[in-house]
């Protein structure tokens, strides 16, 4: 019987940001229903509703036990264990009545996925609590077992990273590609070579979901990966053997798939358009992919007929067939943020939430006599055997003459193929449950020995733990700081330190951990990258507990000294744990500071605060870009840029981030939206990881290198924002106005002219409206002409200008002209008939942006190109230092010639006043008119001799006693 897809909501508390943002409250719950306010909505304007089946407020309502334990101090808050009673428990129901089960959680990066999913510490998350219930349930029913009978749980774990399969319960080095996903005939998809691993008790799941988490995080950190990009699968294999009326070996299984997907990021929140949107959905495939599988499903159980449901399109789509669209009851738990700042992705979540809840599975219990399938297996496998033997042709193909001998060659790979799986399946039920266990048992002794002895010695000795930006992560890696020196680098130095280390800009011999006395310093070597508490060190420093510690580029540690530790309690100090957050926001604000940005306060408006959020995010990915191109000697360098919608030939929005890409051998440039910028990085990390990796084919040709740009493309070399308020008096406008790039840099000039024309376009003269809106309702005809740009740099070959006047959708775009003085003689006839308000508010208030385009030259100068990267970084760090200084010697000038003048207009306004007060005492007069005094100080007033006196001294007397229009001169 085909059931809905259960689907519940979950809102959390504001994190640490959202304070500090002073972030409104968005979110809403009463009952099963969810409402969502826009905090951009007039007044009284309703929220958006949604009910699902159910809806968690974990916003407010809680208290903090001494266990850590985050437990209801009124009857809204749900905690933990009641969202495991309502999704987790009828998980578990229904893997004990044999059918498959899957829960997955979905919602934006930071919105507490992971915390309902595994929790932390005592606040355990569905995935803990399952597994640990399900062997309470276990060890029950083995008291009551018959002779036969027997319980068996197998435990993977699995990441998919850029369409990627990793196994992370093996720390071997994956295959090229990742692992394979195939296809069988009933079991659908899986993925191959998959370890399965037996499991006794909810101890030994633990201990492989930390193993897991261990192995997670080495490979994020040495392949650049992101993990908030990864979705994790933990499977858990529950199969229950008991004999049936007819004396069999029944076998009663279910798969138990716990996915806890990728951070979901709306492309329309940072402005994605077009190709833009088309770039950056290739960022993560599977997510997307996701989301039209649900949309596809959704309509298939409204009704639609030939709906087309895209599973093969990407690898989690693939391997979540079954729980979507098969033999599975499935839920859906959605994380949401209850800030406004993250309304536009929290909407975008509900309406994912609220399609889900239209999909359809049709689960049935997976009961089989285990006998009789080994017999199935063994059956289908001499067949096979026989098919391969007369040359693998199907008794159906027989006779078809159309079979090549390609294709014959490729069916018996494939039946070999299956008949191995086949054989591996059998042995794999053949074998003993207790042998598996032993030897399973066998493996993890070492293992936990080892465990055990850390957690001892971490009472004693100091220690870095590593952050991540998946606090289930935290924490995974720990390095001890002996006594004495120990030394950080890569396993390839010799001999090998102390602490090994791996990923971007880790040397082979990075730094020297000092412990003497109990004191622990660190000092990095000659041109090793490590930054402490956000500041980059160059000599020797000393360590304080909860220190921040960044080697290279990916290594985020955090210091732990358990007598700093133990003294600051005895103190009485709360002491808490450094968050990722936090820590890269540090390291982004430093960095950030030497190249001219500064931090916003609380108190700053919202955009700027969300244009601070942009660029702290962005910050880190631009050096790992930058280092990427260092290791592999790409001759590329990156750097954020701050681009105003005008520049972007916007009349309105926010100032965006985007990053400028910079070919270090011939100069050209290119600048890179968000969403381009952060595929791109992910191209790059997968060329990185397969250079790593020593794959011999790592590098990739121009046309498929993320590091190249095709010099046909144009890039925008700057814009013009031409004021049109003359058109508006029908008064013609000629100009010779800059263009300047996004920094406001000057890279040349344009002549711009509108001419106001009457029906046979002849320029009017002497026609002009002394009120704008006098226009209303009337025709106005303009030209708008583009002649002569000049002064273009030499490096772009050709040239093109475009604009959108008004309401156009369309830009006017001119032709191509090469050259150092270009006439484009570029006009364009506009008429506006009936001239509305809307269209002179437009011209009285709004600037026509005019954007210039060139392409690049593929040559340019080739100075220093056989010098490696990093030299040629350090020589573009260094002019771009000199440029700043420049700039700000310029600006300085600038401001100081400004003062001056000012200064000295003020003094002429002074002794002008002082002329006229003289003049009016030569003329006996005790009064000066305030109107006069009013003329010099805003320019309009001159003095013209002596006739202007007499002229002054009529007007004195006209006013008489008038004391509100005259100043008293005594």
């Amino acid at each position: 019987m085909a059931e809905n897809v259960r689907v519940a909501v979950r809102v959390r508390p504001f994190n640490t940001r959202e304070k500090e943002r002073n972030a409104v409250l968005i979110i809403d719950m009463k009952g099963n229903t969810t409402e969502i306010k826009d905090p951009a909505a007039p007044k009284g304007e309703k929220p958006r509703t949604f009910t699902f089946d159910f809806s968690y407020w974990s916003h407010d309502g809680f208290k903090e036990e001494q266990d850590g334990y985050l437990s209801p101090s009124g009857s809204r808050y749900a905690d933990q264990r009641k969202v495991f009673n309502d999704l987790g428990q009828s998980v578990l129901d229904n893997a004990w009545k044999g059918y498959n089960c899957s829960l997955f959680a979905y919602g934006q990066t930071g919105s507490g996925k992971s915390y309902s999913m595994t929790g932390y510490g005592n606040n355990k998350g569905i995935v803990p609590i399952c597994c640990e219930e399900l062997f309470k349930g276990i060890e029950e029913k083995k008291k009551t077992a018959q002779k036969g009978e027997e319980f068996q749980v197998q435990v993977s774990m699995l990441e998919i990273y850029n369409e990627q399969v990793r196994d992370l319960l093996t720390s071997k080095k994956a295959p090229k590609g990742g692992l394979k996903v195939r296809q069988h005939p009933s079991k659908g998809f899986y993925v191959e070579s998959l370890i399965t691993c037996p499991v006794n008790s909810y101890a030994d799941i633990d201990n492989k979901y930390q193993e897991g988490a261990r192995n997670r995080t080495v490979a994020a950190t040495q392949m650049n990966a992101t993990s908030s990009r990864a979705h994790t699968i933990v499977g858990i294999y529950f199969t229950q053997k008991t004999l049936n009326d007819a004396g069999e070996n029944m076998t009663k299984s279910s798969i138990l798939y716990l996915v806890d997907l990728a951070g979901s990021e709306r492309a329309e929140s940072t402005g994605a358009t077009g190709d833009r949107l088309k770039e950056g959905s290739a960022i993560n495939q599977s997510l997307s992919t996701l989301g039209n599988v649900i949309k596809a499903l959704a309509d298939k159980g409204s009704g639609q007929s030939g709906v087309m449901v895209p599973f093969r399109n990407s690898v989690l789509t693939k391997l979540l067939k079954n729980a979507l669209d098969g033999n599975s009851k499935t839920i859906m738990i959605a994380a949401l943020s209850p800030a406004d700042i993250n309304y536009e992705e929290t909407l975008s979540t509900l309406r994912f939430a609220d399609r889900a809840k239209a999909i359809k599975t049709t689960a049935t219990v997976n009961e089989s006599p285990t006998d009789r399938l080994i017999r199935e297996l063994r059956e289908e496998n001499e067949r096979l055997k026989k098919l391969m033997e007369s040359g693998g042709i199907m008794p159906a193909m027989e006779g078809d003459g159309g079979t090549s001998d390609e294709e014959k060659e490729e069916m018996q790979r494939q039946m070999k193929e299956l008949m191995e799986r086949n054989q591996a399946e059998v042995a794999a039920m053949q074998a003993s449950w207790e042998e598996k266990l032993q030897k399973e048992r066998e493996q993890n002794e070492k293992a936990l020995a080892e465990q055990k002895q850390k957690e001892e010695e971490k009472k004693v000795t100091p220690y870095f733990w590593n952050l991540n930006e998946d606090p289930s992560l935290s924490g995974m890696l720990i390095h001890f700081c002996k006594p004495g020196q120990s030394r950080i680098g890569t396993k390839n130095a010799k001999p090998p330190p102390e602490i090994q280390l791996s990923g971007l800009n880790i040397q082979m011999e990075h730094a020297t951990v000092t412990n003497k006395d109990n004191k622990v310093s660190i000092k990095p070597t000659f041109q090793s990258a490590v930054i402490i508490n956000g500041k980059e060190i160059s000599k020797e420093e000393l360590l304080h507990h909860n220190d921040r510690i960044l080697f290279g580029s990916t290594n985020l540690f955090v210091f732990h000294h358990p007598v700093d530790y133990a003294q600051q309690l005895k103190q009485g100090k709360k002491v808490e744990a450094p968050t990722f957050e936090k820590a890269q926001e540090e390291i982004s604000e430093t960095a950030l500071q030497k190249v001219g940005f500064s931090k916003v306060g609380q108190s700053g408006s919202k955009e700027d605060l969300v244009l601070q959020d942009d660029l702290v995010r962005t910050m880190p990915m631009v050096n790992q870009c930058n280092a990427m191109s260092e290791c592999l000697n790409k001759k590329r360098f990156f750097e954020i840029a701050l681009v105003s919608p005008q520049a972007r030939g916007l009349k309105e929005g926010r100032t965006e981030v985007m990053v400028k890409m910079k070919n270090l051998e011939n100069g050209n440039e290119w600048m890179w939206p968000y969403d381009k910028f952060l595929n791109r990085k992910y191209k790059m990390e997968e060329m990185y990881n397969d250079f790593i990796n020593d794959e011999k084919d790592w590098d990739e040709p121009p046309e498929k290198d993320p590091f190249e740009e095709s010099a046909d493309s144009a890039v925008l070399i700057g814009s013009v924002q031409v004021f049109l308020q003359s058109l508006g008096y029908l008064i013609d406008t000629d100009e010779h106005l800059s263009i300047t790039d996004f920094r406001g840099i000057e890279h040349g000039r344009m002549q711009v002219q509108a001419l106001p024309c009457d029906a046979k376009w002849k320029p009017i003269e002497d026609d002009f409206v002394e009120d704008p809106y006098e226009l209303v309702g009337k025709q106005l005809n303009f030209k708008m002409k583009i002649g002569k740009v000049g002064g273009i740099p030499s490096k772009y070959e050709k040239v093109y200008v475009s604009y959108k006047f008004y309401l156009d959708d369309t830009p006017a775009v001119s032709k191509e002209m090469s050259g150092v003085n270009m006439d484009f003689n570029f006009d364009k006839q506009f008429t506006f008939k009936p001239v509305t308000q809307q269209l002179v508010d437009y011209l009285m208030n709004d600037p026509l942006v005019i954007q210039v385009y060139g392409k690049q030259k593929t040559g340019g100068q080739k100075g220093g190109t056989a010098l490696p990267t990093r030299e040629l970084m350090a020589r573009e760090k260094t002019m771009i230092h000199q440029t700043k200084q420049e700039d700000m010697k310029n600006r300085m000038a600038v401001e100081v010639a400004t003062e001056r003048k000012k200064f000295e207009r003020a003094e002429t306004k002074l002794r002008k006043i002082q002329e006229l007060v003289n003049k009016a005492k030569k003329g006996n007069r005790t009064e000066l008119a305030v109107k006069d005094v009013e003329d010099i100080l805003e320019g309009s007033f001159r003095f013209k001799g002596v006739a202007d006196a007499v002229t002054l001294a009529k007007r004195n007397e006209a006013m008489g006693k008038n004391t509100s229009s005259a100043c008293n001169l005594q």
